[in-house]
C-alpha cells in the first residue's frame, strides 16, 4: 500500500486567442445567454474530467480537461479558472507529470490569493503539500532525519492553512486527510488514524460516499503500515462497502489491490492472489486493461 501540455495544442490555442483578440473590434459582444452557455460547458467538461480521473483515466481526463480550460479562459470567471488549474494539476500529478503539476497548483494558489478568493488559494496549496506527501511516501517510505523533518515542515504549512479551510466542509476534510499523511510519515500512526477518521466524519455526515471510501482507504494504509494487517484488512471492506454503494469501479479496484497487497505483507499468499485477480478483474471490466494487466504479471 505504498502508496501533459503537447507544444502543437498551445501554439494552436494560442493562434486562436490572437485571432479572437485582434478581430475583437469587428465582432459583435457577447450575449449574457451566450455567456452563461460556454460558462455552463466549460463547468460541464471540468466536471467530466474529474469524473474519467476518479475513474482512473487519466490520459482521457487531460484531454477534456485541456478542452474546459479553453472555454474557461473564454469566460474571464476566476473562481471556474482557479478550479480548473487545480484539477489539472492533480490530473498532471497522477500521470507522473510532477513539475507541471506543482506549477499548476502555484498558478491557482496565486491567482485565489490576486482575486480575494482565499479558501481556493489555500486548497490549491493543500494539494500540492499532499502531493509532496505522496512522494515522500516513496521517496523515504522508513523516514529518516531529512524526510522528518520535511514532513514535519508540511504538516506546519497545513496548520497555517486552517482558517481558511475551515470556511468549507470538504476542504476542511481535504486538510485533515493531508495532515493524516504528514503523521503517517512520521509514524506517530494514532495521530495519522485519529485525522483520517475526522475527514471520516465530514464526508459521511455529508454522504459522499466515494470520499468517505477514499478515508478508509488511508486508514488502512496507516494502519497496515504500522503492522496491524487484521485491522487494515478491515478498513479495506469498508472502504469497499462505500464504493459499491457508490457504484465507483476504480475505487473498489484499488481497494482489492491494496487488499491483496496487505495480505501479502502478512504472508498470506493465497488470499493475497485472490485479492489481486479480483482487483485485475475489476481493471478489466472498467476498461483499465494495462493495470490488470500489470498485475496479473507480478511474480507471486
Amino acid at each position: 500500500m505504498k502508496t501533459i501540455n503537447k507544444q502543437s495544442h498551445l501554439a494552436f490555442f494560442l493562434g486562436i486567442f490572437l485571432l479572437i483578440f485582434f478581430s475583437g473590434c469587428s465582432s459583435a459582444p457577447r450575449r449574457p445567454d451566450e455567456v452563461f452557455v460556454i460558462r455552463n460547458t466549460a463547468a460541464n467538461q471540468l466536471n467530466l474530467a474529474n469524473h474519467n480521473a476518479a475513474q482512473g483515466r487519466f490520459e482521457d481526463a487531460l484531454l477534456i480537461m485541456e478542452d474546459a480550460w479553453r472555454l474557461v479562459l473564454s469566460t474571464d470567471d476566476p473562481v471556474l479558472r482557479i478550479n480548473t488549474t487545480m484539477s489539472r494539476g492533480n490530473i498532471l500529478f497522477s500521470l507522473g507529470r510532477y513539475d507541471e503539476a506543482f506549477l499548476a497548483w502555484e498558478s491557482a494558489s496565486a491567482e485565489g490569493e490576486a482575486s480575494g478568493l482565499p479558501l481556493l488559494a489555500a486548497r490549491s496549496r493543500i494539494y500540492a503539500i499532499r502531493a509532496r506527501l505522496v512522494q515522500l511516501s516513496s521517496e523515504s517510505p522508513d523516514g529518516g532525519p531529512a524526510a522528518d523533518a520535511e514532513a514535519q515542515a508540511l504538516r506546519a504549512q497545513v496548520l497555517q492553512q486552517n482558517a481558511a479551510l475551515r470556511s468549507d466542509n470538504s476542504a476542511a476534510a481535504t486538510g485533515y486527510l493531508t495532515l493524516a499523511l504528514a503523521e503517517k510519515q512520521l509514524r506517530r500512526w494514532a495521530d495519522a488514524e485519529s485525522f483520517a477518521q475526522r475527514a471520516l466524519r465530514i464526508y459521511e455526515r455529508a454522504r459522499f460516499l466515494e470520499d468517505a471510501a477514499y478515508a478508509w482507504f488511508i486508514i488502512a494504509s496507516i494502519r497496515s503500515l504500522s503492522g496491524n494487517y487484521d485491522s487494515a484488512l478491515q478498513a479495506l471492506r469498508t472502504a469497499i462497502s462505500f464504493d459499491r454503494r457508490a457504484e465507483n469501479g476504480f475505487g473498489l479496484a484499488s481497494s482489492w489491490h491494496a487488499m491483496g497487497d496487505v495480505y501479502q505483507n502478512a504472508g498470506r499468499i493465497e488470499e493475497s492472489r485472490n485479492a489481486h485477480r479480483r482487483a485485475a478483474e475489476i481493471y478489466r471490466a472498467i476498461g483499465l486493461e494495462r493495470r490488470a494487466e500489470e498485475l496479473e504479471n507480478q511474480p507471486w
